[in-house]
């Protein structure tokens, strides 16, 4: 048997935000339904194997919102949410559908506004909404003695390390840092495996540079160090705000560029600000769909 008759083309859509990618798929138009998203998303992220991503976005139908958004990790792992991957999807669907500024998607855990501030050929810059920060540790999940797990000492791999504990609608654990000049990538996959995040978290580097500038390293539940991070940048500025290190407006420099959180002192939403870029568009043959 010819194993390409076992197989099924799946159109895709690649984008990247400052280096963090993801793979768009598009259920809206139901052209094919994904049994397997688990399965798939490790397939066709792999970067010797597949099409290579930090992760998949599958866009289906809302009753709620225009889409509904769901992602999955470049290790096959379910994510609540994703600022970049929000913004991606809001740039596929402006330049898909329709044509408007302000875009709302569905999310597990939340209904996201996008608004398109500049659109470009295949360049975006695009806002959205991340909803409001929690820091009770039962709602980050943190397992901790305290109430709030904020500049808190946490035994890592026999080490104790100071973590401030977050969600801003998945968990984060934000460190800050006089230098990089130390293997935080393994520690960072220490501390997102560690036992007290019982599902897991996001782990922020971050060296405040001033009041208004954050440099930031990220390690990112379930694909590892990443070009950038939405949500890990909204966390990181959250996190300095509430020490008293950072304005509540600030701009969070990564290795590949900068992106803009305002924690907004009238609602209390974060709000993120960064560039998005198309890169390709293709077809894949899968078998586990």
């Amino acid at each position: 048997m010819n194993i390409l008759t076992t197989m099924k083309r799946l159109p895709f859509f690649k984008y990247q935000c400052l280096g963090n990618d993801f793979i768009v798929i598009d259920q809206i138009r139901k052209i094919r339904s994904i049994s397997k998203p688990e399965k798939l998303a490790i397939e066709i992220c792999s970067r010797n194997f597949g099409v290579g991503a930090d992760g998949i976005l599958l866009l289906s139908r809302s009753k709620k919102a225009d889409c509904r958004m769901e992602i999955y990790n470049s290790d096959g792992s379910w994510a609540e949410k994703s600022g970049n991957g929000l913004r991606i999807a809001g740039a596929y669907y402006y330049s898909s559908y329709f044509r408007k500024k302000k875009i709302s998607i569905e999310t597990a855990t939340d209904i996201a506004g996008i608004e398109i501030k500049r659109a470009d050929g295949n360049e975006f810059g695009i806002k959205v909404s991340l909803g409001r920060p929690k820091f009770e540790a039962n709602n980050v999940p943190v397992k901790s003695k305290y109430k709030f797990h904020i500049s808190r000492p946490a035994k890592i791999q026999g080490r104790n390390i100071e973590i401030t504990a977050l969600s801003v609608g998945n968990p984060h654990a934000v460190i800050f840092v006089e230098d990089f000049d130390f293997e935080w990538k393994v520690i960072g996959r220490e501390i997102e495996n560690a036992s007290i995040f019982p599902q897991r978290t996001n782990v922020e580097f971050a060296r405040v540079i001033n009041r208004k500038k954050v440099e930031l390293n990220d390690w990112e539940r379930g694909a590892g160090a990443t070009g950038s991070s939405g949500t890990g940048a909204a966390a990181a500025v959250v996190a300095g705000a509430i020490k008293g290190l950072t304005e509540r407006k600030a701009e969070v420099v990564f290795p590949t560029g900068s992106l803009y959180i305002d924690w907004s002192i009238d609602n209390d939403q974060i709000y993120l600000t960064g560039p998005v870029k198309f890169i390709c568009r293709g077809e894949c043959l899968s078998s586990v769909m």
